[in-house]
């Protein structure tokens, strides 16, 4: 089992609020993790420090040497696939060959204000951006519709590193992606938003059964799980320390715990019309799943059941999701203790 980082603030962008990203991101190259996942999200502070995962890509090539630099994800309808595959092939030759992208089809209606018109049509065009940016990666000639009418072939400069893009697609738990992904032989990146482990199992299976009957009963693909995470010495201080900034992360983001709590898809009613002990209510309740059965928190021990449970259904990788709101130099304080179950699943 792998672990990384993954990055997905709810804070404002003010003077250093990169810092956290750049210090974590040279603790993991230095300590065997095995990638830093940055998102795309626009006009929110939940999330919108991280407005575009290739110039953040840029800046982790620079202070980093081995350790992966990956999108978590592009949203690919906001893009035309030719700037995606151009931005991450500048990353690919920055880090000498380590990125690696996650792609979205999105689905917060703000984000879409860049593209308005790809929203309805948003999961298609995701799957042929796919497509689009691994034949440009691979160095084909791709044609696009031109100014004149017409149609002209284009080639990728730089050209990248890799000869092949490391890709995967991320999935909220709709069964039909994660098929969708096998066929297409990408990799998966999900999470436990409204997910139990029961169904992230089935979907698991789902994908490898459609990539086994379209890639050979040999391959496996790679499923990463993010996970909300904080290891630390003692399992009731680390429930203390990340009580309130992890409770007020989960009321900055209604949407994803009224999914948690009731199975509420976005736009299916309107959460501002909750009564405010009604909010508390679904706060609470989403707080104590995350900690106790969907996120990665408590001692080195408790960690090691986690991997243990995820790892038995089929995940390959963990990415941890580490900037919640907890006081930065707690979460740096912390990280050696995630290192240390880093080494501890190594040798398991």
């Amino acid at each position: 089992m792998d672990l990384s980082l993954f990055f997905f603030a709810d804070t404002a962008a003010t003077a250093g609020c990169y810092d956290l990203l750049l210090a974590s991101a040279r603790f993991a190259d230095a300590n065997g993790f095995s990638a830093v996942w940055t998102p795309e999200r626009h006009f929110h502070s939940f999330g919108g420090q991280y407005p575009n995962a290739a110039v953040i890509g840029a800046a982790l090539a620079a202070v980093t040497e081995r350790v992966g630099i990956r999108a978590g994800s592009v949203v690919a309808p906001l893009h035309h696939p030719a700037r995606i595959a151009e931005e991450w092939s500048v990353v690919d030759n920055l880090s000498n060959g380590r990125v690696g992208v996650s792609f979205a089809s999105g689905w917060h209606k703000v984000d879409f204000v860049v593209r308005p018109e790809n929203h309805a049509d948003r999961k298609q065009i995701m799957f042929d951006s796919v497509e689009t940016v691994r034949q440009l990666w691979r160095g084909d000639e791709v044609k696009f519709p031109d100014a004149e009418g017409g149609h002209t072939a284009v080639r990728l400069y730089p050209p990248p590193v890799q000869p092949e893009l490391p890709i995967w697609i991320t999935a909220a738990g709709s069964p039909d992606t994660f098929r969708t992904a096998g066929r297409m032989g990408a990799g998966m990146l999900t999470h436990q938003l409204g997910q139990s482990h029961d169904a992230l199992a089935s979907n698991i299976a789902l994908y490898r059964s459609e990539l086994a009957a379209t890639r050979g009963p040999d391959a496996r693909g790679h499923v990463a799980v993010m996970l909300h995470t904080m290891i630390g010495t003692d399992r009731d201080q680390v429930r203390d320390t990340v009580r309130e900034p992890f409770s007020n992360y989960l009321r900055s983001s209604i949407d994803l715990i009224a999914r948690d709590t009731v199975g509420a898809a976005p736009g299916d009613f309107d959460l501002s019309r909750l009564p405010a002990r009604d909010k508390e209510f679904m706060v609470r309740l989403s707080f104590d799943r995350y900690f106790n059965d969907a996120g990665l928190f408590g001692t080195v021990d408790d960690g090691v059941e986690v991997v243990r449970r995820l790892r038995s259904i089929g995940v390959d990788e963990i990415a941890c999701l580490i900037d919640f709101g907890v006081e930065q130099d707690t979460v740096l304080r912390n990280l050696h203790h995630l290192g240390d179950l880093r080494s501890r699943i190594a040798h398991a």
